[in-house]
């Protein structure tokens, strides 16, 4: 990678973080707990990926990039959130998440389920008041519910409980991740696209790529559970040996070869927009990512 990549992709991740920074703090208000606790978990830092999707798509198709940030503070509360719930007992049993003790295990699990709730219920609040036109914050907030919901992540986490209790086929973990990891993606990628008012054409050319790099991100996230550094991810590994996951079900050379497809049917997409080679280093970083 390129040391213009890594640049823009901290200034882009600073930017986020900034922004972040100032969300949930409410001076006076009683429930303060409730702030803290969606706050832990809001900025224990990470990739940023998601929103750093929507802001590079957004300006790749020649948007306001700063209107946009609402759009992509949007999605990383919907991550966040789902973060904080998939770590919960009755979910994962995760006792830590990015190289700290999980929300629950720090607030409690009534306080965790309810500082979830508070982010999925602000993420879109914070659509609507971005200073964009009314049509396009309508269509954002369909986009981000459809992805975000029964039919998008929510939808896969369902499939992955159900499908604990059996040994999973290729076709059906790829119908759990394409929900549960790709459904959040395709709308951080599409939202950019929304926010920049791009054409029909760029909007399926953004689809088609987080198609190929959700997926290829999660079952690169699939071998670090087998290959990874406990340190450098933040969580302990191993923790998906009995679960259906691609590392289960393939061997590492054949997983890092649907990997390589996946991310070349993302860089083709790209051919849509004039500027991509930030997205195009992005992908092939992912390929090859530690953490």
């Amino acid at each position: 990678m390129k040391p213009e990549f890594f640049e823009k992709l901290k200034t882009l991740g600073t930017q986020v973080e900034d922004a972040l920074s100032s969300c949930f703090v409410y001076p006076g208000e009683p429930q303060q707990e409730l702030f803290d606790s969606m706050r832990y978990s809001l900025l224990a830092g990470g990739k940023r990926l998601r929103p750093v999707l929507t802001l590079e798509f957004c300006r790749a198709c020649g948007g306001d990039v700063e209107a946009a940030m609402p759009f992509a503070l949007a999605v990383e509360m919907i991550h966040t959130y789902s973060l904080i719930h998939d770590d919960l007992p009755c979910m994962d049993n995760d006792d830590y998440r990015r190289g700290r003790l999980t929300n629950h295990k720090v607030y409690g699990e009534s306080m965790a389920v309810l500082a979830g709730d508070a982010l999925l219920t602000a993420a879109f609040t914070r659509l609507c008041v971005a200073k964009l036109p009314p049509e396009r914050i309508c269509q954002a907030v369909e986009m981000l519910g459809e992805c975000a919901g029964e039919l998008g992540m929510v939808g896969g986490q369902v499939l992955d409980l159900a499908a604990e209790e059996k040994l999973c086929t290729e076709e059906e973990i790829g119908a759990i991740h394409t929900r549960k990891t790709g459904a959040l993606i395709s709308a951080a990628c599409t939202l950019g696209v929304i926010a920049a008012g791009g054409s029909d054409e760029q909007f399926d050319a953004a689809a088609r790529y987080a198609a190929g790099l959700g997926l290829a991100f999660q079952i690169r996230d699939d071998m670090l559970d087998v290959i990874g550094d406990p340190e450098k991810l933040g969580k302990n590994t191993g923790m998906d040996e009995k679960k259906n996951t691609y590392a289960r079900l393939f061997s590492l050379e054949e997983c890092q070869r649907k990997v390589d497809k996946l991310t070349d049917f993302a860089l083709e997409a790209l051919s849509a927009f004039e500027d991509s080679a930030f997205l195009k280093e992005l992908a092939l970083w992912l390929v090859e990512r530690e953490y």
